[in-house]
């Protein structure tokens, strides 16, 4: 018989971590592409983030036409994501938001595998060519369970938090890391609960 889930995180009702939801009011819409697989991935911290930010959406999807990727990108946006060799020379948002065309509208998250979203990026050149939010310096992420073959990385909502806050630094963003929290907290609790030989 089929574990029953929560309708608003999709997770089991024993870990379900709504109770720490949180509503932030972003000025910046944070729009989530997300790849088909993470939808059912037990960690999915790109809805959780959806679900917190007021002004967010998720689209879930590995290929857009250019049709619906030009309408999804119509206000200034810039690409959450690393400066790797491989992609092209892009202008980088300043602190605040600033671009050279006006100030930033909407900040675009990649919600995959590393190895998903750089095939998201290859089958999608205008997501290339947008001015780009990334980090510099080391950093650790807290989430412990799930592992990234990329050295520093975070997952989607601590990114979208530390993006964020740098991005509108009126506003605080680090409420956004409580359901994470908590899910992490949940997570290691069910898992030593959990009985020789059993499936957490």
């Amino acid at each position: 018989m089929p574990r029953q889930t929560c309708p608003t995180c999709q997770r089991p009702l024993n870990v379900c971590y709504c109770s720490a939801l949180v509503h932030i009011a972003n000025h910046i819409k944070v729009l989530i592409i997300q790849h088909p697989l993470e939808v059912k991935h037990p960690f999915n911290t790109g809805r959780m983030a959806h679900l917190c930010l007021e002004n967010s959406e998720l689209v879930v999807a590995e290929t857009l036409d250019d049709t619906e990727l030009a309408r999804l990108l119509a206000p200034r946006s810039a690409l959450l994501y690393p400066n790797l060799d491989w992609l092209p020379a892009v202008e980088q948002v300043g602190e605040g938001g600033q671009l050279a065309r006006g100030p930033l509208e909407q900040l675009v998250v990649i919600d995959a595998s590393w190895r998903k979203s750089k095939k998201m990026l290859h089958q999608h050149p205008a997501l290339q060519q947008l001015p780009r939010v990334s980090f510099a310096g080391e950093f650790k992420s807290n989430y412990q369970v799930r592992h990234s073959s990329l050295a520093n990385s975070l997952s989607t909502v601590e990114s979208i938090t530390k993006a964020m806050q740098g991005l509108e630094p009126g506003q605080d963003f680090e409420p956004l890391l409580k359901p994470f929290e908590q899910m992490i907290a949940l997570q290691q609790s069910s898992f030593h609960r959990v009985k020789p030989g059993e499936e957490p």
